[in-house]
């Protein structure tokens, strides 16, 4: 079963790179080589570095000035399957 999940907090880093922290807790940070690599109308903008780091929160999605967006939901099931997200602390 899918567990759908928002974009809560993010921060563009450096090498076309998002972190991203989800309203389940969990944090992990997006490498966006391999969508860069496929290019496209809608993604060569955003191979500009300066223009990468326009990233918003859109209705709680990732998106940039062109209207380009990336689902939260899926962005978290890419994460988890390679094992770049963190859990959240436990309360002590």
């Amino acid at each position: 079963m899918i567990d759908f999940v928002d974009v809560v907090a993010l921060k563009p880093l450096p090498g076309f790179r998002l972190w991203l922290r989800f309203s389940n807790g969990r944090e992990g940070i997006r490498d966006f080589a391999d969508i860069l690599a496929e290019g496209g109308e809608m993604i060569e903008p955003l191979k500009d570095e300066a223009f990468f780091g326009r990233v918003v929160l859109h209705h709680t999605v990732p998106a940039w000035p062109n209207g380009y967006e990336i689902d939260a939901t899926n962005l978290h099931l890419e994460l988890e399957e390679a094992g770049l997200l963190t859990s959240p602390v436990a309360a002590e």
